[in-house]
């Protein structure tokens, strides 16, 4: 791409400024969306099967009040199931997909505008039908995917909907706006739009730059008063007051005033928090590992089978989980005492808000009055209401409750994760995480005597710990948990929670995200390599075996070697041979090549001349002369070429093959390893563009006579290039030749043989390559380097094989 004009560069910015505020306006109104709906649904269900308990108590018809509940649930995970048939990859949470976007691999469909209804209309379905599941994670992904169509102005699942919209057709304005897309994602689910900006560094992209930094945070911030805005709106009918920053809202911990002795934590807390940490790094190890084998079973025996086994699945487990909550909340209870007064006060709205939502979610199912059902008020609830429960609830659990209530959840969240549904993890696992840290303030308070603890934040740390020991997230998620809770002073509990989590789960296994991307078997780059493979070199991890292209080819190889292979990008490169002159004589395809290379080669003294021509005026008389001579000199004979003097020396001549045959079986080693001066690289979509669009010459004609077309023209198509497959053949001569020199990249990033691969790994990475050539000293290209030779299992491949020759 060539530089823009300053006028042209400040209006790019400025509607790349407008698209990152829409993406934010319009993430903040797709959570709006699954947020409206989820919460009726919820208090639909909620309504009628309180009602049908209340009722069924006195007259002993409790079977019809869990058919009334498995009837609602078992539509809503149905509906759910269907949706992901649709669009498969709208299943799970997408952060996985989205991180594998990020780190520079395209899966397919997962930015499409289909992905996006399927997964915000599944997610609201998989809650709604009481699902062991979040929709923070699905509006992450639901986030990036705005990111990634809203700038292009055109979708293929609507095809009539296209705008005239030149700008952003590139792979790396195309990410960048997925990474602020996911950031607002994680804005609008927390109200955290500092924690999605780091979310999106840490988590998701592989290439950053200080501009980014800047909108992703202005993204970000769109996204949440949005949300903010019309949620407050709509919930309290205060337009403008921007009350309820995002969808999970973890209320103002805070002591009652009338309790002097109270203290949200103190030093001698933070050995307990370190201990908390530890046990949550084991429970987050144990909970990957045990999805990681339900992940592995599924893949051998539910996906190879039908479609509908995958929505059955997802039948099976709604079922188990409604008995179970419902039994759960039926039979294992407790009734304990209500608290008499608030904890939170009521100095404000927002604080009147939660706490009467604290107060008001409360279960007295066969309770008598002033008592309440600890059980049914942690299962009965929506998620988020159960979450502030035990944030925020002064009456207590009983150890047992919460013991049980850990134990089954934690069971049925690791079951669901994975199912053919919408799905999040965060929620689970916060909600998992608060009941084993209430579970530890509990005994601290009964067996240690511990009185002056505050429960709210042993809960929270719980929380922190459990997520951080499934996700393994540090700093994004330290900051997204202190913006939800608005309390600054936890910052440093929830980061030595989350550090001493990820330290001890680190010790077993990987994230779930990590271990979900291993499982699809991506090429997942991490952030840098290990030590010890500093042993190993680019030519130890290269490809030698190449397919190339020529700078002047004939139609007939290209499509041979674009049907043959599914590689997209191939080196230009000619042929060194010790008798090119008579090659020239012969053939005008050869000649056109062997042309163009030396054209290609720079040399010191070639490039003096060149100089010397502008300095017509310098006072010395030498350089005049060498002015002089070289305008009456032709080009110096071949014998003079000190470069082809050194090929000579190096390579025995090569058998006479033509340039418009492509790699062949039959050819021997030395015929198919023969060396290669490389030109640049052209890609696959390019060749393609090329070949549709008729761009070539005839062998009577010069190549000047060869159609041109303009970036704009070479990029019309994207991000859906044609496909050499559907090429009607019958319409291209395959004698013709495609000049590919000016749409080729003459100056791709290069390295040498002897370059260690931490080297080329933060090369590739930094700067987001797919290809990079491996050059040697005179210029020819010995292999390439793709994101499959730089992953772990390659590497550690490629090390033992190295240990095992020295």
């Amino acid at each position: 791409l060539y530089p823009l004009p300053k006028q042209k560069a400040q209006r790019y910015e400025a509607v790349k400024w407008v698209m990152v505020f829409a993406i934010g306006v319009c993430t903040g109104l797709v959570g709006l969306f699954v947020d409206f709906f989820v919460r009726l649904f919820t208090q639909l269900k909620f309504q009628v099967v309180q009602s049908s308990v209340e009722e069924c108590t006195e007259k002993g018809c409790l079977a019809l009040s869990l058919l009334e509940l498995l009837g609602f649930n078992l539509t809503f995970v149905f509906l759910a199931s269907l949706l992901v048939l649709i669009q498969p990859v709208a299943a799970g949470s997408g952060i996985p997909e989205i991180k594998c976007y990020l780190n520079g691999v395209k899966v397919p469909g997962v930015v499409r505008l289909r992905t996006v209804v399927c997964k915000a209309m599944g997610v609201l379905f998989s809650v709604a039908g009481g699902l062991f599941v979040g929709k923070e994670g699905p509006m992450i992904h639901s986030g990036a995917v705005v990111g990634a169509g809203l700038p292009q102005f055109q979708s293929i699942s609507l095809r009539k909907i296209q705008f005239n919209f030149p700008y952003f057709r590139s792979d790396r304005d195309k990410r960048d706006f997925v990474s602020a897309g996911a950031a607002a994602g994680v804005a609008a689910a927390f109200g955290a739009p500092i924690g999605g900006t780091l979310f999106s560094l840490e988590e998701g992209s592989s290439f950053w730059n200080q501009g980014l930094t800047w909108k992703v945070l202005f993204c970000s911030m769109a996204a949440t008063f949005t949300l903010n805005f019309f949620r407050s709106g709509i919930q309290f009918g205060s337009w403008g007051s921007f009350q309820l920053p995002g969808l999970l809202n973890f209320g103002e911990f805070k002591c009652s005033e009338s309790d002097k002795k109270c203290h949200l934590w103190t030093a001698v807390d933070l050995g307990f928090f370190i201990l908390m940490g530890i046990v949550g790094g084991l429970l987050g190890a144990t909970f990957n590992c045990l999805n990681k084998r339900l992940a592995k079973y599924r893949m051998r025996n539910v996906h190879p089978k039908p479609k509908l086994v995958r929505v059955l699945e997802s039948l099976l487990v709604s079922l188990t989980t409604t008995v179970v909550v419902f039994v759960a909340s039926m039979v294992l209870g407790e009734c304990r005492q209500m608290s008499s007064t608030s904890h939170s006060g009521n100095d404000t709205l927002s604080l009147q808000g939660m706490s009467e939502d604290v107060n008001s979610s409360i279960k007295t199912f066969f309770c008598p009055n002033e008592t309440y059902n600890d059980m049914a008020t942690l299962f009965f609830n929506p998620q988020e209401s159960a979450i502030l429960q035990l944030f925020h609830q002064d009456g207590t659990f009983s150890p047992v409750t919460l013991s049980l209530f850990f134990l089954l959840y934690f069971l049925l969240s690791c079951w669901t994760y994975g199912i053919s549904v919408p799905s999040g993890l965060f929620v689970p696992s916060l909600l998992c995480g608060a009941a084993f840290g209430r579970l530890v303030a509990n005994l601290l308070k009964s067996y240690i005597g511990l009185d002056h603890i505050y429960s709210g934040t042993f809960a929270l740390i719980g929380a922190a710990a459990f997520l951080g020991g499934v996700v393994r997230m540090t700093i994004s998620l330290t900051v997204i948990l202190i913006e939800s809770t608005n309390e600054i002073t936890y910052g440093l509990p929830i980061m030595i929670t989350l550090m001493v989590a990820k330290w001890t789960g680190d010790f077993f296994n990987k994230g779930i995200y990590d271990i979900h991307v291993n499982l699809r078997g991506v090429p997942l780059l991490e952030w840098e390599t290990e030590v010890e493979m500093d042993k190993l070199r680019a030519s130890d991890i290269m490809e030698p075996n190449l397919t190339y292209v020529y700078p002047h080819t004939r139609i007939q190889s290209l499509v041979s070697i674009l049907r043959t292979t599914v590689h997209h990008a191939f080196p230009v490169v000619t042929e060194n041979r010790g008798n090119e002159r008579e090659f020239m004589k012969g053939n005008q395809l050869i000649s056109n090549n062997i042309k163009f290379k030396k054209s290609s080669i720079l040399t010191r003294a070639g490039e003096q001349r060149k100089r010397s021509q502008s300095m017509k005026s310098y006072p010395s008389s030498e350089l005049r002369n060498m002015c002089d001579e070289h305008i009456a000199t032709e080009e110096p004979p071949e014998k003079e070429d000190l470069l082809q003097q050194m090929l000579d020396r190096r390579y025995t001549p090569y058998p006479n093959l033509y340039p418009d045959q492509s790699p062949s079986e039959e050819w021997t080693m030395e015929e198919r390893f023969r060396p290669l001066t490389f030109h640049g690289l052209i890609l696959r979509s390019q060749l393609v563009t090329l070949l549709v669009r008729g761009v070539c010459y005839s062998e009577s004609q010069s190549s000047a006579s060869q159609p041109r077309l303009s970036h704009a023209e070479m990029s019309e198509d994207y991000p859906r290039y044609p496909d050499i497959h559907d090429l009607d053949l019958t319409l291209l001569n395959p004698r013709m030749i495609v000049d590919v020199t000016p749409y080729m990249n003459p100056s791709p990033f290069a390295v040498s043989p002897n370059t260690h691969v931490s080297q080329v790994f933060n090369l590739f990475r930094t700067m987001g390559l797919r290809h990079l050539p491996v050059v040697n000293a005179v210029g020819e290209i010995v292999g390439i380097i793709t994101r499959h030779n730089l992953t772990h299992e390659f590497l550690q491949a490629r090390l033992r094989q190295h240990y095992q020759t020295i």
